[in-house]
Parts: structure tokens; sequence; C-alpha cells
């Protein structure tokens, strides 16, 4: 009768893996060529090189989301930007647009005679630095007078037949026009020459 020996559980383990791994050295691969050691070789560097294309075609295919995604991000923050600009010019443009009407009072202050000429120079000043104020900000006026009546920046109120002028020019501007940064503010309110 044999002796039955009781092994630890971890000597259990080390024999099994020991017998393993002789029989796996011992035996040939299913299907590799007599002669060939390591095995099943060819179709490893066939799968190896397959994965390395698929790889290398991810990598590119993440390389070109990531160039769009910048340019897309770069684009946002352009147009962010701009959208930022456009509003702080409207907000200016809104506030000058009510100064205008100081700006008429003004002009039609300094139109009135004077009997004391010190008021109407205080007068004067304060309107130059009211407009040279405005004009930093980006407003300027548009010429009318003497000028072709174009209706993007003219509004013709009153017409009259006259054979001095040419025909559609301005004889007279009854209220200043302005633009704000190339922008049409308020067209100026003229009187145009027409002929028959």
């Amino acid at each position: 009768m044999e002796d039955v020996v009781n092994l630890a559980p971890e000597q259990a383990e080390n024999n099994a893996i020991q017998e393993s791994a002789a029989e796996a050295v011992s035996a040939p691969e299913a299907g590799a060529p007599d002669g060939d050691a390591i095995g099943g070789t060819a179709p490893d560097l066939e799968t190896l090189a397959a994965e390395k294309d698929r790889a290398v075609a991810e990598k590119q295919e993440l390389w070109e989301r990531y160039l769009r995604r910048q340019a897309e991000f770069e684009n946002f923050r352009k147009r962010i930007q701009r959208e930022k600009e456009e509003i702080l010019q409207f907000a200016a443009m809104e506030t000058i647009r009510a100064l205008l009407p100081v700006m008429d009072d003004f002009e039609r202050a300094l139109k009135t005679p004077a009997g004391d000429e010190d008021y109407r120079k205080g007068i004067e000043l304060i309107h130059k630095r009211l407009f040279d104020t405005l004009v930093q900000a980006g407003l300027s006026p548009i010429e009318a007078l003497g000028k072709k009546f174009d209706p993007h920046s003219h509004q013709a109120v009153d017409t009259v037949n006259t054979e001095e002028q040419e025909d559609h020019t301005i004889v007279e501007e009854y209220q200043r026009g302005y633009e704000f940064k190339g922008r049409l503010l308020r067209p100026a309110m003229v009187k145009v020459a027409v002929r028959d």
C-alpha cells in the first residue's frame, strides 16, 4: 500500500505549475511545422503588424480630431471676442446716440444771436469739448452741404426746384448726421435741389 503524503497547499500548487510547464515545453504546438522551435511565429507577426497598422491609423485619426477641435476652439474664441467687442461698441453707440440731442441744442444755441460775448464763448468751449470727446470715442459727422444726395446717409425732408445747383445736390442741412465707427448713427436731414 502506497504511503499518502500530505502536501501543503502551496507545495501542491507549485508542483502543478511545474508539471504543466514541463508538458508545454515537451509537447509541440498544434499546427506548427516540424523543426520550428518557437512555434506559430508567422501568425503572430501578421497579427502584430495588423495591430500596429490599426494603432497608427487610430493615432492619425485622433491627431486629426485633435487638430479639428483646436481649430473649432480657436474659431469659438475669436467669435466670442468679436461678439464681446460688438456688444461694447453697441453700448457705446447707444450712449452717444442719446447725447446727439444735446449736440443739436448746442448748435442751435450757437446759431442764435447772443448779447453777451463771454457767455457765447463759454457755450462754444463746452460744445467743442463735448464734440472732441465724442469724436475720440468714434463719432464722425456726415458731410452734407454741397454734396450729392446719398439715401444711405442723408434724409431728404425738403426739395427746391432750382437751376443754380446740380440735380440732387444738397443745398441746406437742417440737422447734422453722424456715423459711429463707420456705421450710420443718424442720417443728416437735408434740403435737396431738383431740376424739372
